[in-house]
Order: structure tokens, then C-alpha cells, then sequence
């Protein structure tokens, strides 16, 4: 695709995005994962459950913490993008990594089947239902462990959505659809409390987000693999198409620095307890 033409987004174009990128995104994205499993803390033999895992992480990498004792279940309603996820799976050699096609509003487990469930932003596209089926599943005494986005203010949403969206107007996303809900501090806490969380923690972290590429490539990624920002993204007519797109090149390139993107990440982690049977 030619970022300095408008794309013709059909509906296996993040598939095939999420293929093409699935290297350099794993890349981006391995301290953000790793905070997050340094954060749940798995331990050997573990049942873990990951929801909306896409394709694979964290649930690769905590299948790896836990050994061939424990088991990771990578949950997603995308069978395409947990195909990805299995794949990666056997190419690691992971025969502890089991991939379910479900929906999280509606957990097709027994209570009490998990010690440890995890999501890495996934949490924010789920409702108050999921959270309250998460915890359902979860044994007594075990966490739910979750990483979301920071505030939109930062260089990765504002550099390309956020110039975006001063040419298209309107809101950003759809209701319900906002990367960056839980942005404010103390949000996130009060989502898992009202599902009935308890022993509740969340901080705020940055992190490195760096994309080992040019700006070209990750602007084209962030296109196919931003759902939420799409309708936004639609509304540039055609002839402004060159503009917008010149303008998020020059903004993302501020960030620049030995053939990488810098952006760096400001996350949420939090967690909530199941404190009874």
C-alpha cells in the first residue's frame, strides 16, 4: 500500500496487515508485554486465561513463564488472528498454548477454572459483562491483571490519529470504542470495582514503543491495525488525502532516531482480586 494514496480498506485488511507486521509489531510491543507479565507474575503450572490476545501476546509469553506444567488459554473473537497466534505458538515450540475462538461477554468456562487472567490492550474494548465473567472464572484469591493505554496525548496517538483528527473533526472513535478510556488515572480501578474486583491496584508507566522502521511503515501499520480510529480516518475526502498523510509522515519523524520511531508508551497496569468462592 502507498501511504501517499487514500488505502481502500476492505475487510481483510487488518488480517493482512497483521500478518505483514506481525515481526516488527511483536517487536514494538515486547516491553509493553513484558511489563505486563513482569506485572501478573505467573508462576509455574499456572491455568491462565488472556482475553482478546489477537495474535498472541501476552499469552505466548506467559505460556513460556508458566512451563510445560501450566497452560494459557489466548481467547479472541477473530479465529484469523488467533491462527497467527497459533502459529507463533509452534514456531516457539509451545505445546502449552491453547487458542479459543469466544466471545468475553460470555466465557465458555466453568467458575473458578483460572489462576491468573490477562489482557494487554484489550481491556478497554470490554464491557462491564466481560470484566464481571472474568471474574467468574477466576479461582479464589486469584488476579486479573490488565494493561491499557494512557492518555491520547502521547507521541504514538498524537502524532497520527491526533493530526487525523484536526482535519476530519467529529469524535475520534465510537462510543464504547476508545483506545484511551481508561487515560485517566483512577478509571480503570473504578471499571474492575463496579464488576466486583477487589484488592484493587493500577499505576501508571512509560515504557519504550519503538518501531524498527521507518515512519512509512508504521503509519500504514497504525492505519490497518487502529479499528477504533477507522470511521475517523474515512472522513478526509480523497483530495486531502496527500495532505493529511505528508503531515502525519513529518510529525511521526520528529521521533525519528537511528532508522527507528521512538514514541515511547504511557500505560495503565492494574489488577483486581477474586476474594471469594
Amino acid at each position: 500500500m502507498s501511504t501517499s494514496s487514500k488505502p481502500d480498506w476492505g475487510s481483510s485488511y487488518r488480517l493482512i496487515a497483521a500478518d505483514k507486521w506481525k515481526a516488527k509489531s511483536a517487536a514494538m510491543g515486547r516491553d509493553v508485554t513484558q511489563a505486563l507479565v513482569d506485572y501478573a507474575a505467573p508462576n509455574a503450572y499456572m491455568k491462565v486465561l488472556d482475553l482478546a490476545s489477537g495474535t498472541g501476546e501476552p499469552a505466548i509469553s506467559l505460556a513460556s513463564r508458566v512451563g510445560p506444567g501450566g497452560q494459557v488459554t489466548a481467547l479472541d473473537l477473530s479465529a484469523e488472528l488467533l491462527e497467527i497466534a497459533a502459529e507463533r505458538a509452534r514456531e516457539r515450540k509451545l505445546t502449552n498454548l491453547v487458542i479459543k475462538q469466544a466471545n468475553a461477554n460470555d466465557l465458555p468456562f466453568p467458575d473458578n477454572s483460572f489462576d491468573l487472567v490477562t489482557s494487554r490492550f484489550g481491556v478497554m474494548f470490554l464491557e462491564t459483562k466481560a470484566l464481571r465473567e472474568a471474574l467468574r472464572v477466576l479461582k479464589p484469591g486469584a488476579r486479573a491483571c490488565f494493561l491499557a493505554w494512557g492518555p491520547f496525548e502521547q507521541p504514538f496517538w498524537s502524532s497520527m490519529m491526533g493530526v487525523v483528527h484536526k482535519h476530519a473533526g467529529g469524535q475520534r472513535t465510537a462510543p464504547g470504542q476508545d483506545p484511551c478510556r481508561y487515560g485517566q488515572p483512577g478509571s480503570l480501578s473504578a471499571a474492575l470495582r463496579e464488576a466486583g474486583f477487589q484488592k484493587i491496584e493500577e499505576e501508571t508507566k512509560t515504557l519504550p514503543w519503538t518501531w524498527p522502521g521507518p515512519a512509512e511503515e508504521v503509519w500504514e501499520q497504525a492505519q490497518a491495525m487502529s479499528t477504533p480510529f477507522l470511521p475517523m480516518i474515512k472522513r478526509i475526502p480523497a483530495e486531502k488525502w496527500e495532505q493529511v498523510n505528508r503531515e502525519v509522515l513529518e510529525s511521526v519523524g520528529r521521533y525519528g532516531e537511528d532508522g527507528s520511531i521512538k514514541f515511547g508508551a504511557v500505560v495503565v497496569l492494574a489488577s483486581g482480586t477474586k476474594t471469594c468462592g
